[in-house]
């Protein structure tokens, strides 16, 4: 395995807090799931790397196999409690894509979950469900 890339971030007060790039090209206030919080949290920022690293992935398959059409993908990220008192997450990926039948669009979809780094990491470990739309 060869790396291509590494970047950092850098937390303190955990979902009260902040997150920054150690060279100071982005900070965030991080604050707890609520509808009424001012900041980010962990969830929403999992959701913003999941449908950007998926439709990146959906959009090199789509270029391999020849076919030219716009995607979207939205991540749904949803906090879950477990009977131990932990905590774990789950997502739903809704992906559109533009003029293609259902069955060329599900396949596409399928080869980039196959595909893309974050459902690999994920693939196990938490629920992830696509969803054509």
């Amino acid at each position: 395995m060869k790396k291509v890339y590494e970047t950092a971030m850098i937390n303190h007060g955990g979902r009260e807090g902040e997150v920054a790039a150690p060279n100071g090209t982005m900070k965030m206030k991080i604050t707890a799931p609520s509808i009424h919080s001012e900041g980010t949290n962990p969830e929403q920022l999992f959701a913003a790397g999941y449908a950007s690293c998926f439709n990146g992935a959906l959009q090199h398959i789509l270029k391999e196999e020849g076919i030219t059409a716009d995607s979207e993908v939205k991540a749904r990220v949803s906090l879950y409690t477990l009977d131990d008192g932990g905590y774990t997450i789950g997502v739903i990926l809704e992906v559109h894509l533009d003029g293609l039948e259902a069955a060329v669009a599900k396949e596409m979809v399928d080869k980039a979950h196959a595909f893309c780094p974050y459902s690999k990491a994920t693939k196990g470990n938490i629920e992830v469900e696509l969803v054509l739309v």
